[in-house]
């Protein structure tokens, strides 16, 4: 539990480290212009909303708000979703354009699988039952049907007209 609470408060903090942690990984790598190019047009805004997003996902579902912490697909999807966002920061020549993807990747799974842990605690829990004879109740005894009409009263309005 103080696993999945730890990674439900860093949430949101990570929309803001891991975009800074670009910058600053392009500064350490000495990387070259394109790549900076890359981290102010590309990265930092799409690791920024993308972080955003996901973490609106999590926190709309309702076990995660009652608990204040995430399930553990949670903990796994954005342990490594943010392990790769870290890696994309040092700037690796020959690995940097597979991690690129295999980042893309596990962010779109992520975020299906967010929407289906929504969806999941969303959907109804069950069906209204309806019976053929609308008696009051739907337990056996101490339901009448609506051929037994018993003492019926009715009430007719006069009107006057003088």
């Amino acid at each position: 539990m103080v696993i999945r609470r730890a990674v439900y408060r860093w949430l949101f903090p990570a929309a803001f480290v891991l975009p800074v942690w670009l910058l600053v990984g392009w500064g350490i790598s000495g990387a070259g212009g394109w790549a900076f190019v890359w981290v102010l047009l590309l990265g930092i805004p799409s690791v920024f909303v993308g972080q955003t997003v996901l973490t609106l996902l999590v926190r709309a579902r309702g076990t995660v708000r009652a608990e204040r912490a995430v399930s553990w697909p949670d903990v796994a999807g954005f342990a490594v979703l943010h392990a790769l966002t870290i890696s994309l920061g040092f700037f690796g020549t020959w690995w940097w354009g597979a991690a690129f993807g295999l980042t893309i990747v596990v962010a779109l799974v992520l975020f299906w699988t967010e929407l289906w842990q929504l969806w999941r605690e969303a959907r109804p829990a069950g069906l209204v039952a309806f019976r053929a004879t609308s008696s009051g109740t739907l337990g056996g005894q101490g339901a009448t049907s609506r051929t037994d009409r018993g003492d019926v009263v009715v009430i007719q309005e006069r009107s006057d007209s003088r």
